[in-house]
């Protein structure tokens, strides 16, 4: 199978794009969650310092990122049991994209319902 143009890939576009997606979900969880340590940590440190901090999470910015958050997660868990699958099924090669389908319409059905609820009250101020 030739190679994209400028490319050294020789796998399915489908491959790539989730191997990426994998990588940079794991990387933004891993900075949310080192950011939420570090600023759990302040109420050690100075309660006045944590509780200004929490304040300015309050706005629908952080709301949106919240949002990224869980769509991060929510995918790099699905994706993770996806390889899980292909590396350990007999079958999970024949059927790699057939999962990473399966994958994006779980994430697709969980999500929407959750960012109708959780949008609502970012922006409808509940």
């Amino acid at each position: 199978m030739p190679s994209a143009p400028g490319t050294l890939y020789r796998g399915q576009t489908e491959g790539m794009w989730s191997w990426v997606a994998h990588r940079v979900t794991g990387f933004l969880i891993f900075v949310f969650l080192l950011v939420h340590v570090l600023d759990t940590s302040l109420v050690r440190v100075s309660p006045e310092a944590y509780n200004s901090v929490i304040a300015t999470y309050k706005n629908p910015v952080v709301g949106l990122a919240e949002a990224g958050l869980v769509g991060a997660v929510l995918f790099h868990g699905l994706n993770g049991l996806r390889i899980m699958l292909v590396d350990f099924w007999s079958k999970g090669t024949r059927y790699q994209r057939h999962l990473l389908y399966g994958v994006l319409g779980t994430w697709v059905v969980v999500m929407v319902p959750f960012l109708v609820r959780h949008l609502g009250n970012v922006f409808g101020g509940e």
